[in-house]
């Protein structure tokens, strides 16, 4: 079902007339996918579910669902439906959509949670950027916890309006919280951010919601207005990218309606899983530091060297390319905006071993 080393899944819903529709599809299709995920993925079955039977849950939980399904309908009903074409319990699909919105409120075995959460390293990712004359291209590592290896997959949909999106999908959660493109040429990749918990809103929109909105984006200033407008829980990093406009800009977002954009140019911008712009306490993250740290000793002007970026390993502890033991790169992505394609490798980037071609236009 995807992974390093393996096939990457590739499922065309062909034109879904619903959210549900659109869900129950792809929870058929990746049924076992999704339930296999269910059961190794011991975030769900450690922290999740044992916090979820909580009475300090319920109102967290209350107040997630009726601001996500409030505020975007249609996507709830894609969970609806990939639950019920998996056969998996709602509320387990509930939960590893929302994981990075209620995780800062477990209680921690210390009885703080202020810590940053080191049971879930599941967040980890690097982009490089650049938009030069000669190029303009973003290179993204899908970094991951390993329990992801396997379990992963692409989704095309086609949307009643004709809109058409291919989304790189976490199994059981909504495209994609990773990368995708949608045949208007807008494309963007996804870095976690890791601010402090009193930066937390609790019960907000969630960021699983926000990106499935941004594959319905007219342009980039309309993906812009659907990462900046709604109130978010939890910070993230958005790479828009434009292939008829040849832009590409990163936007950090906050609670609290936050955001700061920064324009891609000729020097390469590198970005891991930390704030560069934004003005957020955030926890210090050594492996995000480390990475930033090593790109910057990097020469990086053309899709080869971003490539080799991606794949550098130099840093023993902190490798820019993962290979585990918890955190392992999923695939690599690259977004060249003169051909318009989204190509994904497998395995090091810097071996040129491409699992699939796909034209954004």
């Amino acid at each position: 079902m995807g992974g390093a080393g393996g096939e990457l899944g590739v499922f065309d819903a062909g034109r879904c007339a619903s959210g549900y529709a659109l869900g129950l599809a792809v929870g058929r299709r990746f049924a076992s996918a999704i339930r296999s995920r269910m059961r190794q993925d011991l975030v769900l079955r450690e922290q999740l579910l044992p916090f979820a039977s909580t009475a300090a849950a319920r109102p967290l939980l209350a107040a997630l669902q009726a601001a996500n399904s409030g505020r975007y309908p249609r996507y709830w009903d894609e969970l609806l439906g990939t639950a019920d074409g998996s056969g998996v319990p709602l509320l387990h699909v509930i939960l590893v959509n929302f994981r990075k919105e209620i995780q800062p409120f477990i209680p921690k075995a210390g009885g703080d949670h202020e810590e940053k959460e080191e049971g879930e390293p599941d967040g980890d990712c690097s982009d490089v950027l650049i938009v030069s004359d000669s190029t303009a291209i973003a290179a993204h590592n899908e970094d991951g916890h390993v329990a992801l290896l396997g379990h992963t997959y692409l989704v095309r949909a086609t949307l009643p309006d004709g809109l058409s999106f291919t989304a790189y999908t976490y199994a059981g959660e909504l495209p994609s919280c990773a990368f995708g493109f949608n045949s208007n040429g807008v494309a963007f990749t996804l870095d976690s951010v890791p601010p402090m918990n009193d930066e937390i809103s609790p019960g907000a929109i969630a960021r699983n919601f926000v990106s499935r909105d941004l594959l319905e984006a007219k342009n980039i200033d309309d993906a812009m207005h659907r990462i900046c407008s709604p109130s978010v829980s939890v910070g993230h990093s958005y790479n828009l990218m434009d292939a008829r406009g040849r832009r590409i800009v990163n936007v950090e977002t906050a609670s609290g309606n936050r955001f700061a954009v920064h324009e891609a140019g000729a020097a390469p911008f590198f970005h891991a899983n930390m704030y560069r712009h934004l003005q957020v306490k955030q926890v210090q993250d050594e492996n995000s530091m480390s990475r930033e740290n090593r790109a910057a000793q990097c020469s990086v002007d053309s899709k080869e060297t971003a490539l080799s970026l991606l794949g550098d390993t130099a840093d023993d502890k902190y490798p820019i390319y993962m290979t585990g033991p918890t955190l392992h790169t999923l695939c690599t992505v690259l977004v060249d905006l003169d051909d318009k394609t989204m190509t994904i490798y497998r395995g090091n980037p810097k071996n040129g071993d491409i699992t699939l071609v796909l034209s954004m236009l």
